[in-house]
């Protein structure tokens, strides 16, 4: 059985997830972590729930997504993957964190890409992934089909989609992308968002501003 921890981090309120089967084994998608208080905290998830964290995975490179990949990194010595796409936001992240009034250093480097087809394993448990442009060009969503779940990102949200007005984005593509991948999965999946409380794929597909 798949477990699902939401934390909600920086001034964004950003999601991040660590998602973890009964091995103990674990993935933390987009740690948002920016100061040693939300650092303290991810780690005492992690100890209280005696969990193994084997990956980090960025859905995308957006600032608010990667404010604790050196941390985690650093801490865990666990591999960092993300789509090649995304290297020129990553390489742009001092940039995008002065923007908003936030130090960053050099950021983390991916250790390797992934894309569309690839396969995430950990434990007993695995993901499928999508590549869904459009809110920035390497964006990613993960699967978990027999779970029933999805983490989409800044892709779709509960009610809206991400923007598509940042550089790299693409209104056309990011709908597009949307309607043939994501909703076009089980209308029960459950969708985990990167801002935002979860929900489901028939909630989105049935009253979604955006897609109906």
């Amino acid at each position: 059985m798949i477990t699902v921890k939401t934390l909600v981090f920086n001034p964004f309120r950003e999601n991040t997830y660590i998602i973890f089967d009964d091995t103990r084994e674990c993935i933390i998608i987009d740690p948002g972590c920016e100061n040693a208080r939300e650092q303290d905290e991810l780690k005492s998830i992690l100890q209280k729930s005696s969990l193994k964290p084997v990956m980090l995975i960025n859905t995308h490179c957006h600032i608010d997504h990667i404010l604790g990949n050196v941390f985690i990194k650093d801490t865990f010595s666990i591999p960092m993957l993300m789509h090649k796409l995304e290297l020129p936001l990553l390489a742009n992240s001092a940039q995008q964190g002065a923007f908003f009034g936030l130090e960053t250093g050099k950021p983390a480097e991916p250790d390797s890409f992934i894309e569309e087809g690839d396969i995430i394993k950990f434990g007993e448990s695995e993901f499928d992934v999508l590549h869904i442009p459009g809110h920035s060009p390497g964006g990613i969503s993960l699967i978990g089909r027999q779970a029933k779940i999805a983490f989409t990102g800044d892709v779709l949200f509960q009610g809206s989609i991400g923007r598509s007005d940042l550089p790299g984005g693409d209104f056309n593509l990011l709908i597009k992308n949307i309607k043939e991948k994501l909703l076009t999965l089980d209308p029960g999946t459950i969708i985990y968002p990167g801002h935002g409380p979860a929900t489901t794929v028939a909630t989105e597909s049935s009253s979604n501003p955006f897609l109906i």
